[in-house]
């Protein structure tokens, strides 16, 4: 077994010492006093040599010009290939390019906007696929009839997540101010199918939580056994009996 051996390739001195050619190719496509001092070069491979320019425009800071220059094989004369303004240590570069389906955030879809699912979704799978070794017994709550696709198990546990971590959790502060848990609020809906275990729905409408999803865990102040707050109609106070004093009456 031999050993893999990297053949270094030697420097050609023809295209090293062709910083003049180099700088007036940059010149050609550069602003006037844009190009700088010659900074340096670099072997690419053989009789190829890229050599750089310090990039004098403000607007630029930290990039630098690049000339790369050949010779052809048992030829004399140098000749330009490239000329092209390259990023150097400390340039200001443009943030790294998001596909548009990662940078939306909850609340971005608007009235009018679509939002399409792709076909390889993993929170989706065919509503008539077994999801998991329970789809027998799950099947009588989610049999997913008239859909094309329901939730996957992924799906499920994205949003199971999602949900606890969030507002709708038992770490939200208003749960641990809460007299007790949903799960024993009269206002307390659970959902269908698997995930109606652990998460329902507020249906009071004087809760911060009405009409939306909540776990078992959670709770707030509108809770429907709720006994230690007073009661909101005022009683009248009992009248006051004034023993010491006296009203002087005409005796006619």
């Amino acid at each position: 077994m031999s050993r893999t051996r990297i053949r270094s390739t030697p420097v050609d001195a023809a295209c090293a010492a062709a910083v003049d050619l180099a700088r007036t190719a940059v010149e050609a496509i550069a602003r006037p006093g844009e190009v700088g001092e010659h900074l340096g070069f670099d072997s690419e491979g053989d009789r190829v040599v890229t050599h750089y320019f310090e990039c004098l425009d403000r607007a630029y800071r930290g990039w630098r010009w690049a000339s790369t220059v050949v010779r052809a094989s048992r030829a004399r004369n140098v000749t330009v290939s490239e000329t092209v303004l390259l990023p150097g240590a400390g340039a200001l570069l443009a943030p790294r390019w998001v596909p548009w389906n990662e940078r939306l955030r909850p609340g971005d879809l608007g009235v009018g906007d679509l939002l399409p699912v792709e076909a390889d979704d993993d929170r989706l799978v065919p509503g008539y696929t077994a999801t998991d070794e329970d789809a027998d017994r799950e099947a009588v709550l989610e049999p997913g009839l008239g859909r094309a696709r329901v939730l996957s198990p992924i799906g499920r546990d994205l949003a199971a997540h999602r949900w606890r971590s969030g507002e709708p959790g038992p770490d939200a502060p208003i749960a641990h101010a809460a007299p007790a848990q949903c799960s024993t609020c009269g206002f307390y809906w659970p959902l269908a199918g698997v995930l109606g275990r652990a998460f329902g729905v507020c249906a009071n409408e004087y809760a911060p939580d009405d009409g939306r999803v909540v776990s078992v865990d959670h709770g707030c102040g509108a809770h429907s056994e709720a006994t230690t707050v007073p009661s909101m109609i005022a009683e009248p106070p009992p009248p006051i009996l004034d023993d010491m004093g006296y009203d002087l009456m005409d005796q006619a």
